[in-house]
């Protein structure tokens, strides 16, 4: 099966040079030049989709705008944008909304090709870490994970809808409890890669977790400096 790839990007000859040699690469590539066009062909087919390239300098839309309008259509669909920016803020911005990745112009298109495989790898089932496939429900005490939904019922019977990454990062931690999981097995099993942005994604994802847990006296993260974190169950 070939893979779908809805490519956004508005430079003319940027974007058929990447058309054509991800398609030699033998994927099916859609390619749009702005972001309500792009978004208007993910609305027809939110399902066809394997990922999505979206550039941020974008004209009208920008590609931090589609990215939250696709991820509240199908939060499940991968995505990595493509952008001239190389500030910081601008990475992190991407990571929180739930980009897998981050490529920074001008880069080398073997190695986008290379990123794109590895993504669409992880997503597919047989990928996925053995944990993920564990159970459907996982319950620690009055606290329920509902992985095929992606809801976290809480102690006090709130729920809260889960992004995909998130889940993936509770199921590590539930079928881990009471002991150390290091920063590079985290990032390795549930993103897949190990570096400064990939980490700080990961911080800002214990932040939510400790928000979720902080009524449940049962539950905490701790942090072991330098090593990584422990998901600890009374």
């Amino acid at each position: 099966m070939r893979h779908r790839i809805l490519l956004v990007e508005d430079e003319a000859d940027l974007g058929n040079v990447v058309k054509q040699y991800l398609e030699l690469m033998d994927f099916e590539v859609n390619w749009q030049p702005n972001g309500s066009d792009a978004l208007e062909e993910f609305k027809r087919a939110p399902e066809l989709y394997h990922i999505l390239l979206i550039d941020v300098n974008l004209p009208g839309m920008d590609g931090f705008e589609l990215a939250e309008h696709i991820v509240k259509i199908n939060n499940q669909v991968p995505f990595l944008f493509l952008t001239a920016r190389g500030e910081k803020t601008d990475r992190l911005n991407g990571l929180k909304i739930g980009a897998d990745d981050y490529v920074v112009k001008p880069f080398d298109i073997d190695e986008l090709v290379l990123r794109i495989r590895n993504i669409i790898k992880r997503k597919q089932p047989s990928a996925a870490p053995e944990v993920i496939k564990a159970k459907n429900v996982i319950t620690i005490g009055n606290t329920q994970l509902y992985v095929d939904s992606l809801k976290l019922v809480t102690e006090q019977g709130d729920e809260i809808v889960l992004t995909p990454r998130e889940c993936d990062l509770l199921v590590l931690f539930f079928h881990n409890v009471n002991r150390v999981i290091k920063r590079e097995e985290i990032l390795t099993k549930v993103w897949g890669s190990n570096d400064y942005f990939v980490g700080r994604s990961l911080d800002v994802f214990i932040s939510r977790f400790r928000k979720y847990f902080q009524q449940n006296p049962g539950i905490s993260i701790k942090n072991v400096y330098g090593i990584g974190f422990v998901f600890n169950v009374k």
